[in-house]
């Protein structure tokens, strides 16, 4: 991530990373007040926040999770985003900071070397898309799961959702069904997961799309589609989308996984160490299977879509549910014709399964359209009015005809949709 930042700023930035940091800063330094969904996110991780001393040192200051609306102060957070504006990446994969973490991982029995540390580097890479309904779609390329959002699409795009209508029976038998394919490949197959070369142009084919839209069978669903269950959603991702008056954008996300991270801290630092290695294989046949300098599959996907004069740019945190949130976000607006507010709004499924036929709805989708999904074969678990299984979204939008920004921001989650004054002439 840090490294991230360095690049992105080098590339694009007009202000040092230094003064990029600076409030990042201060809020650690001063505190900030804990937000209600974030307290409760920070509540259900006590257990492992307190198995490491120095994680519940920073984390549960008074032995416990800050409350709703209580300052939460970091200093040690602070310290190394000083030493970051101070020394830039060096200070973290090389400096102060590098010592710290490899001095804990040294205390473990881990065996990172400070070689690990000092030769990564985040990569360029271009973008993967697909049209749908006249609208360009980017998502990142494998390893991420950007690609089973692009064939879900290409999917959905055979049949006239925008005539069944939004949150309808037939609208919601497509979508679900049309998850199951792309999220198969996406968590099953060997070859998206690590290094090995993948037939991306292939699988983005729209000949490939109908041949497989053929198979829904829009009377029932189905329930035989075999896969391995993927890990369960945590609570450690943060996406951010930002238009500038310029209309340049940034969509944006970044997780530690699995809230917290490993829950392991070193000392001084004020930040828990990732585990997104977790999602490595340990079937030595694999090409994800764990090794070094190798990036593991992972869920993270950061999206932008275009029209014309319109650029979107949007995200949907959640795990393994954010391809799908994906689909369903950009179907609102292009088949249902919402704006970006209405279509994070907009009631949500999930399957997080690939046997069997359970899907989980949002309460809000209409009781009639509940039951015509029973009726097919679909077993209907419902989840609250807004809920969290579904994921929680941001997204911006320029219009670049009218010189207009807009800002969207999902009830799900405690972001929001900040505007920025237009500058004095």
């Amino acid at each position: 991530m840090v490294d991230g930042w360095d690049k992105l700023v080098g590339r694009f930035g007009r202000r040092k990373l230094a003064t990029l940091l600076a409030p990042a800063i201060r809020y650690a330094q001063e505190g900030f007040p804990v937000t209600e969904i974030f307290s409760s996110y920070w509540a259900a991780t006590e257990k492992k926040l307190r198995a490491d001393p120095f994680a519940a040192a920073v984390f549960l200051p008074n032995g416990r999770a800050p409350r709703v609306g209580e300052l939460f102060r970091n200093p040690d957070l602070a310290w190394s985003l000083k030493q970051i504006a101070a020394h830039g990446r060096k200070a973290f994969y090389e400096g102060a900071i590098a010592r710290r973490i490899l001095d804990r991982s040294k205390a473990l029995g881990g065996v990172m070397t400070g070689e690990d540390l000092a030769r990564f580097s985040s990569e360029w890479v271009e973008p993967i898309s697909t049209s749908y309904r006249g609208w360009m779609v980017y998502e990142l390329p494998p390893n991420g799961q950007g690609i089973a959002a692009l064939e879900m699409l290409n999917l959905m795009e055979n049949f006239p959702l925008a005539q069944y209508g939004a949150n309808s029976a037939n609208a919601l038998h497509v979508m679900i069904e049309a998850k199951n394919w792309p999220m198969r490949i996406s968590c099953d197959t060997d070859a998206i997961r690590g290094a090995t070369p993948f037939p991306i142009t292939g699988m983005l084919s729209k000949d490939y799309a109908r041949n497989r839209a053929k198979l829904i069978d829009m009377s029932k669903a189905n329930c035989s589609v075999e896969a391995s269950r993927p890990p369960g959603m945590g609570t450690d991702t943060t996406y951010l989308c930002v238009v500038d008056a310029e209309g340049n954008m940034v969509s944006y996300i970044q997780s530690n996984y699995n809230s917290f991270g490993s829950g392991l801290v070193a000392p001084g630092t004020g930040f828990a160490l990732q585990n997104r290695g977790g999602l490595f294989s340990l079937d030595a046949k694999s090409p994800n299977v764990l090794a070094g300098r190798k990036r593991p599959l992972h869920t993270i996907i950061p999206a932008l879509m275009s029209k014309g004069d319109v650029r979107i740019a949007f995200g949907i945190m959640g795990g393994w549910n954010q391809s799908q949130a994906h689909a369903q976000f950009v179907s609102d607006i292009a088949d249902h014709k919402m704006n970006i507010q209405a279509a994070l709004e907009a009631p949500r499924f999930t399957k997080l399964t690939f046997e069997g036929c359970d899907v989980e709805v949002e309460r809000r989708v209409p009781a009639p359209t509940r039951s015509e999904l029973e009726k097919r074969g679909h077993r209907v678990e419902l989840r609250g009015d807004f809920a969290a299984a579904v994921g929680g979204g941001q997204a911006v939008m320029r219009d670049f005809a009218a010189g207009v920004n807009y800002g969207a921001s999902d009830p799900r989650k405690d972001g929001a949709a900040v505007p920025e004054l237009p500058q004095r002439r």
